[in-house]
């Protein structure tokens, strides 16, 4: 990457042992017969390749006899089409047949949008680098890519010679010692998986470190490299993965990279990694445009990232057509994928469907496995827990409104909450490798703590600032006309209607009103609901027994309590003071209270109210009763009822 002597620029690995290999290195003239022969008796005979003028594959063949034991018919795709084959080495064509079932010319892909509804399933494109233009190859892409099976497929190179070397690796078998997978990232810090040599920033940083040595000096079965760059280069600390080929012409007139000019390469050139040396079965390029097409590319195809790799052993190459934001999910799902033998790029595509409405990579070089079904490409794959969400929303109102005070006890708890669902709430996050299931089980861990904390401060202390949230909402926002028409706890016609909140972080409030019991029962949407059975009547000295009525939106636990106005709570005891019970979503369940009145109670309407807590929601339910004088009988109080939502949070009389 620098006018720089080779000898400053160029790491040089220890040679390797003398090996034939599954490769037979020829000239163009012998090529068309070797290719007769090989296909005569494949898995006796070395696949041939052209290196006539080209020292860099010769390199490159020596290299690949340490990854592959020998040669094998791949499994073919469905149609193949050969782009420019009056480009291609004779016999490169003949070699490529048995890599597709049927074969079309280049005419007839005709219109490229169309074209999978008239050849429906694997596509493989075999030409040149320069043949891979925006016209030839977009629509292909897009329109394969939203299939079931494997999206397009290319065999390319910078030149016809670099096609023939990358179609004869398609034959290949990996030699079984051949078995390390790296992901060298200098934009992530995953988590170690085991089977996975996994390198990042710290890595790159420390004083001893020689990622040079650990690239070139491994034999992978699999290996990224993810980081920032351009098509010429990519990034992991100080070290660069580079795109330079000592053997391929410049070509004047066409933008390059400042070594190209002269100057020293931007990055230390003794950490230059030469891309074409790494030993990988399976290389795959995790930077932005780091595989362009040829009409899109930045600089020459001399500096070329792809072009680099596709003339290195490796038989498959994957690499980013434009910009992409693959980040720790993609590290995540591309670790489980090289262990559990999927194919990389459906894998990394599937994983980025919800981010981009287009594939990110491109693959160079036969599947190796039969595509599996794959989530398809959907507006927005990126789809947290709906209880995560709720839980967001909820916090939002409870931490951006000025319902708690800034001192209040719970705001600490909510907080430190929020903070974990706004880092679960994101794609690339170092939470990612969890598991949705696991992500959900510490999402109602952690609500199930707070559900308690609030149950407990309510009973204590019913006057709590977080119990005005009817009222606080309510202010802020407007009057939904839409009425709905429900049956109040006592048996006679209520309403029922919502208050939409005017600010994002004000929530929508629903309440239901008697003309009887007057304002009965407030929750938020998706809170459970409450309503509340008692006898109207209770004697001094008595006891009341109260049966809440629960139906919760989801299963799971539901925190409840009662508790009385201020006024009537020296006179009176509640048992439970709150309890925990388990729910079934959308079915009703009872839960008892009994509430017992000491003898000097003084007779007149009083209320109580029963709460239900569960994810942050407090739904209430009130319902007005009467205590009547010791042997006195039934008696039904007259006069207003205490219905009003200022005398329940003030705990006053109404």
């Amino acid at each position: 990457m620098s006018a720089a002597p080779d000898d400053q620029r160029r790491y040089t690995p220890a040679p390797p042992p003398p090996c034939p290999g599954p490769f037979h290195p020829v000239t163009y003239a012998e090529l068309p017969g070797a290719v007769e022969a090989f296909l005569r008796a494949p898995d006796r005979t070395p696949v041939p390749v052209p290196v006539e003028g080209r020292p860099d594959l010769v390199e490159s063949v020596t290299l690949a006899a340490q990854l592959y034991a020998g040669s094998s018919p791949p499994r073919p795709l469905d149609t193949g089409v050969v782009l420019g084959a009056k480009d291609l080495p004779d016999g490169t064509v003949q070699l490529a047949r048995p890599l597709a079932r049927t074969w079309l010319t280049q005419d007839d892909l005709g219109d490229r949008r169309t074209f999978r509804d008239r050849h429906p399933g694997t596509l493989l494109l075999v030409g040149a680098y320069d043949q891979l233009t925006l016209s030839v190859v977009r629509d292909l892409l897009l329109s394969t890519y939203r299939g079931p099976e494997h999206a397009l497929t290319l065999l390319s190179g910078r030149d016809g010679d670099s096609v023939a070397w990358n179609v004869a690796k398609q034959y290949t078998t990996i030699a079984p010692e051949v078995d390390a997978v790296g992901l060298f990232t200098d934009t992530d810090r995953p988590p170690q998986q085991p089977g996975v040599r996994v390198f990042d920033d710290r890595d790159f940083d420390r004083p001893d470190a020689d990622i040079q040595g650990v690239i070139l000096d491994t034999l992978w079965r699999s290996v990224v490299f993810q980081g920032h760059g351009k098509d010429d280069s990519l990034n992991l600390g100080a070290f660069t993965i580079c795109g330079l080929s000592q053997a391929a012409p410049a070509r004047p007139g066409l933008l390059g990279p400042r070594c190209s000019y002269g100057l020293p390469c931007y990055k230390p050139e003794d950490k230059l990694v030469p891309l074409h040396q790494v030993r990988a079965v399976e290389m795959v390029l995790s930077a932005c445009n780091s595989g362009p097409l040829a009409d899109l590319a930045l600089y020459d195809p001399k500096y070329q990232l792809l072009l680099n790799a596709l003339d290195s052993p490796a038989r498959l190459v994957a690499s980013a057509v434009s910009v992409h934001d693959s980040d720790r999910p993609e590290n995540t799902a591309w670790m489980r994928a090289a262990l559990d033998g999927a194919d990389t790029v459906d894998v990394l595509n599937a994983s980025l469907a919800g981010s981009h409405p287009y594939p990110a990579f491109m693959r160079f070089g036969l599947p190796t496995v039969p595509a599996r079904p794959l989530p398809g490409p959907v507006p927005s794959d990126h789809q947290p827990d709906p209880l995560l969400l709720t839980v967001g929303e909820r916090l939002n109102a409870l931490l951006g409104s000025e319902l708690l005070t800034r001192r209040h006890p719970l705001r600490p708890r909510l907080i430190k909450l929020a903070r974990k669902v706004d880092l679960w709430v994101a794609r690339p996050t170092h939470l990612a490798d969890q598991t949705p299931e696991e992500i959900h089980n510490s999402l109602t861990a952690d609500l199930q703590s707070l559900d308690h904390v609030i149950a407990e401060q309510v009973a204590a202390d019913p006057e709590d600032e977080i119990m005005n949230y009817p009222a606080h909402y309510g202010d802020r926002s407007r009057l939904d006309l839409d009425v709905r028409e429900v049956t109040c706890h006592c048996g006679r016609p209520a309403q029922e209607f919502t208050r939409r909140g005017l600010l994002p972080h004000i929530l929508d409030t629903l309440c239901v009103v008697c003309m009887r019991c007057g304002d009965v029962a407030f929750r938020v949407p998706g809170a459970p609901v409450l309503l509340a059975h008692a006898a109207d009547e209770v004697e001094q000295g008595g006891e009341l027994v109260v049966r809440a009525e629960l139906t919760a939106p989801r299963p799971g636990p539901v925190r409840l309590g009662l508790f009385l106005p201020t006024y009537l709570r020296e006179d009176a005891t509640v048992e439970p003071a709150t309890v925990k019970v388990r729910t079934m979503a959308e079915q009703a369940r009872d839960v008892t209270f009994r509430v017992r009145f000491r003898p000097g109670t003084a007779p007149q309407a009083y209320y109580f109210t029963v709460f239900a807590v569960q994810d942050l929601a407090i739904s209430t339910a009130r319902r007005h009763f009467g205590v009547v004088p010791a042997g006195a009988g039934p008696h039904l109080p007259s006069g207003p009822s205490p219905c009003s939502h200022t005398a329940q949070r003030e705990g006053m009389p109404s």
